[in-house]
């Protein structure tokens, strides 16, 4: 389905094809009932877009006379940041809408390029590869992203619709601290007024949202990205693993990074906690590290440090 935002400028390129438009052949032509149409053009007008109303029998609404969007003007180097933004934002599963929806966004900033110019920028793409695999795009609404990202930079209550990880749905009033994209997904981070405590929110499990009259003021010093990767780090998996370890902390985190593991520092040596659903990926990392470590659980991850251990003896000698 066409989001609002997607509405409103399909409602503006009609209008510039000329001539007046009934409300009734707008509200056919963008599925949507006759209200919402008068909606959107009040939207077209607070952006200082000339719609003119026309009233009568025959009325409706129209561009002033002469009135055309303004060409788009880029530089080399603004061309391809925007299409370059548009390949990554893709590729990293964080752009929420429709394929097509970056793909006809491209091509439009391909159209008005200079002939030269688009040639270069066709060659980069087309030759461009990536060592990152692409992410699977997300479902999360474009909307519901805009929505709640406008809360959190206002200060506006908002009431969600959330479905659960676990399939149950629920309704609560959070107050947004922030908005966070990590590894190819959109989290919200603030107030929960269910729990009564700070919640992370996957956006794409976000059914709705409604902004709520009233303000808030967000804690001091609160550092959204950071409150993320640390739910991230406490959510509860099958293994609840602590391992010491004798390195300084930078050096753990080039392998164990926030969104993984918890650490806590204790003289010489590093306190890690990890909660993993599965166990076979730490053996190689502690082994990268190459420091003295001591696993204090769980014994099956003694087991397979050994293992891992004996394989490598194995295959030196």
């Amino acid at each position: 389905m066409t989001r609002p935002i997607a509405r409103v400028l399909a409602l503006l390129e009609i209008l510039q094809s000329g001539g007046t438009r009934t409300v009734a052949e707008l509200a056919g032509r963008l599925d949507v009932d006759e209200r919402t149409v008068r909606r959107y053009a009040e939207h077209l007008v607070d952006l200082d877009i000339p719609v003119r109303s026309v009233r009568g029998r025959y009325g409706g609404y129209r561009l002033a006379p002469g009135y055309r969007m303004p060409p788009l003007m880029l530089s080399d180097e603004e061309a391809l940041a925007v299409l370059l933004g548009l390949v990554a934002g893709r590729r990293a599963g964080l752009i929420t809408t429709s394929v097509a929806a970056v793909e006809s966004a491209a091509a439009k900033v391909r159209r008005v390029l200079p002939e030269t110019l688009g040639r270069r920028l066709d060659a980069l793409l087309e030759t461009a590869d990536f060592t990152a695999p692409a992410r699977k795009a997300l479902s999360a609404e474009a909307e519901v992203l805009l929505t709640v990202a406008e809360a959190a930079r206002d200060r506006h209550p908002i009431r969600l619709a959330y479905l659960a990880g676990h399939g149950g749905g629920s309704e609560r009033v959070v107050h947004p601290y922030g908005v966070v994209a990590h590894s190819g997904r959109w989290y919200l981070t603030g107030f929960d007024s269910v729990g009564g405590e700070v919640r992370t929110f996957r956006v794409d499990r976000i059914k709705s949202a409604e902004p709520r009259p009233g303000t808030f003021e967000a804690p001091e010093d609160f550092d959204p990205a950071e409150r993320v990767l640390t739910a991230l780090a406490e959510t509860p998996y099958r293994h609840d693993v602590s391992v010491r370890i004798q390195a300084p902390p930078e050096e753990i985190r080039a392998v164990f990074p926030p969104s993984v593991a918890i650490l806590e520092t204790d003289g010489e040596w590093v306190l890690a906690r990890i909660r993993a659903q599965r166990l076979d990926w730490i053996p190689s990392r502690l082994a990268a590290l190459d420091r003295p470590f001591v696993i204090e659980r769980p014994a099956e991850l003694r087991d397979l440090v050994g293992a891992l251990a004996a394989r490598l003896a194995e295959r030196a000698r």
